[in-house]
């Protein structure tokens, strides 16, 4: 991958940096209840107020839709940054103009300013050009470091980038370098697994992946309406019927591709959903009764999983395997993250997760900590994964 990254920026000393962050953090009656998104921002701040460089932030919270809404202010924000950088934090209550200018010409070298809500204008994620050209003339050099946000083609995600130098800032080029190294440059063999609980929410990443992958682990709902395909009786389970001739031109493309895919062979089925409910382990392919729901992969499922980690180099994984926010339905999924993060701290594997429930069930699991990376970007993870181009990736390309 040929990005440019702050290493690639020289003299900064004096110059105005603006740095793209992703600060749309959780908030509750006005206070930021989780500060991690503002401390992942971190090292790009501190390495360019260690370069002497006026660091300038844009952010988005919430969604506006491009009018001032005063609860959606980023004001609150700039208390917690203060605690997690350790140093002061101006704020500017607006992005362009009058407020954003004199706030830069008052801040001095090393100093940090957080401008309002970039989507209190409309033109923000309309990408219009004028608007972009104006946030570009506040600086001389432009950062983004919110992957989270670089699959939408906005004004401070990708216009921007287009009037002033752009780099990747130190948490953008930890993600695209993580995310390279599981599918751009990985380590073979290489283990897909995707679970959820819809294939029409992931019909490109199952159609990019089983052209890139030794195998991929199915799961979840969505094995389900694969199961379904090849004429199993699911019973009352969740599936996507009507997805049945899509499952298997997925499984057909894998075969001509050499991608083996694992589906469970074995399942837990319950009745209802709810904590300690009563279950049955049966074999997939044998009866599941008209009422009984497969909420969970089987021991002998994990165990074939577990072999094919065993087996590979690189893992990426984006889905629970079962309904892990229900315990006792939460075994495979705990499983199979408690192996995956022994091998990844062992060094035997390049352990890659990303996307909202993954990083829930990593969490649950107790091992987030130890896979080799963890993507708390949703959307761009799930598009990179589908091989889409990123607007706000291309823009900061060599």
């Amino acid at each position: 991958m040929t990005f440019r990254t702050l290493d690639d920026a020289k003299d900064l000393a004096g110059k105005t940096a603006l740095v793209r962050v992703d600060f749309n953090v959780p908030m509750e009656n006005g206070k930021v209840t989780d500060d991690t998104r503002l401390r992942v921002a971190v090292p790009t701040i501190q390495r360019l107020r260690d370069a002497g460089a006026k660091v300038v932030l844009l952010a988005h919270f919430d969604r506006p839709k491009g009018q001032r809404v005063p609860s959606m202010s980023l004001k609150p924000v700039v208390e917690p940054l203060e605690n997690v950088l350790g140093a002061p934090v101006r704020f500017a209550d607006d992005c362009i103009g009058g407020p954003a200018v004199e706030a830069i010409r008052d801040l001095d070298p090393g100093g940090v300013l957080l401008l309002e809500n970039v989507r209190f204008h409309a033109a923000e994620e309309a990408n219009d050009p004028v608007f972009a050209e104006k946030l570009a003339d506040l600086g001389d050099l432009y950062v983004n470091d919110a992957f989270s946000a670089a699959h939408r083609a906005h004004a401070s995600t990708e216009g921007v980038a287009h009037h002033i130098p752009a780099y990747a800032g130190e948490s953008m080029r930890r993600e695209l370098e993580a995310l390279d190294a599981a599918l751009g440059n990985p380590q073979k063999p290489v283990l897909g697994i995707v679970g959820g609980s819809k294939v029409s929410t992931k019909l490109d990443l199952l159609k990019n992946l089983v052209g890139k992958l030794d195998r991929l682990a199915i799961g979840g709902g969505m094995a389900n309406t694969f199961l379904y395909a090849q004429g199993v009786d699911i019973g009352g389970s969740l599936a996507e019927k009507d997805m049945a001739d899509t499952a298997r031109d997925i499984l057909a493309e894998a075969e001509t591709k050499g991608c083996e895919i694992l589906l469970p062979i074995d399942v837990v089925v319950a009745t209802e959903v709810k904590p300690g409910a009563e279950t049955r382990t049966v074999l997939a392919r044998e009866e599941i009764g008209d009422e009984e729901k497969i909420l969970d992969a089987g021991p002998l499922t994990v165990e074939k999983l577990l072999k094919a980690m065993a087996l590979s180099k690189t893992l990426i994984w984006n889905g629970p395997l079962g309904v892990f926010e229900v315990p006792p339905f939460d075994a495979a999924t705990v499983k199979a993250a408690v192996a995956a993060a022994d091998l990844a701290r062992s060094g035997a594997l390049v352990a890659v997760a990303g996307g909202g429930d993954t990083v829930a069930a990593l969490n649950h699991a107790g091992v987030a900590d130890d896979m080799t990376f963890v993507s708390t970007a949703g959307g761009a993870f799930l598009e990179w994964m589908e091989g889409k181009a990123l607007p706000g990736v291309e823009a900061l390309r060599a």
